[in-house]
């Protein structure tokens, strides 16, 4: 997930070797809005939002391939999941292209989509790991993405909560915050937990790394084995392509 972490700290960097934003915990929205760094936040978002669909999608397959045999969990289930994962990647994409100071109301309708969707997708992804445990997954990974989901949903409630309550009393378009200021310390937590749930995502979503690996050594000792019951009338060279197209998705992954 480099490049969605780059995305975060290139366009900080910028933000404050410009002056725009204090380098004290500023919203992320906040180094995305004046140029030059806008650019670069639209640019590098759009690209993580279409990453992360791309690796939500392939999750979305790992999990109906496992799902054949050891018939743990639901279809549905696993459609609605990533239903909603997309549902986040929308928002990002809102995000990153309504910027904060030019179209506030959907910027941040876009970012509580964004935020909203992604805590629940991955407390969903959460207890799909517990379901496949112990075949698929070990507890200690499950634990951790558990972990993750439980920090990332508790520091989404005061973000809500700063927008709700405080929206009548502060300019949520307001970028240039300073400490001492009235209702800094509102605005303080409020990015610190922002800041909290965005590195949530990008330390869940490693984890899927292992699962990845793991799902393409099976694919290639399936065909070692010869074994061709799981991919009826299927070629083995129609197998290797596939496996191709795995590997570079992988490495679209892990380049994220």
């Amino acid at each position: 997930m480099l490049w969605s972490s780059a995305a975060f700290i290139i366009s900080y960097v910028i933000a404050v070797l410009a002056g725009h934003v204090e380098p004290l915990v500023p919203y992320i929205s906040d180094t995305g809005t004046k140029p030059p760094e806008s650019g670069v936040f639209g640019f590098m978002i759009n690209i993580s939002a279409l990453l992360a669909a791309i690796t939500m999608y392939i999750r979305y397959l790992l999990i109906e391939k496992q799902n054949e045999s050891s018939h743990f969990l639901r279809s549905s289930c696993n459609m609605f999941t990533l239903c909603v994962g997309l549902m986040g990647c929308t928002g990002m994409g809102i995000v990153a292209t309504f910027q904060e100071l030019a179209v506030p109301s959907v910027h941040d309708i876009g970012a509580l989509v964004a935020f909203g969707s992604g805590v629940v997708y991955i407390t969903l992804q959460s207890i799909i790991s517990y379901k496949s445990c112990p075949r698929w997954n070990t507890y200690f990974v499950c634990h951790i993405r558990m972990a993750i989901s439980v920090i990332s949903c508790i520091a989404f409630i005061p973000s809500i909560l700063y927008v709700i309550v405080f929206a009548s009393k502060i300019s949520m378009t307001k970028i240039d915050w300073t400490p001492g200021e009235k209702d800094y310390t509102y605005h303080f937590m409020s990015a610190i937990c922002e800041w909290t749930v965005a590195f949530g995502f990008i330390f869940f979503f490693l984890t899927f790394i292992r699962d990845f690996q793991e799902m393409d050594a099976e694919d290639e000792r399936s065909i070692e084995r010869g074994d061709q019951a799981r991919t009826p009338c299927v070629t083995e060279g129609r197998i290797i392509k596939l496996l191709d197209t795995n590997r570079k998705l992988k490495s679209m992954f892990e380049t994220a």
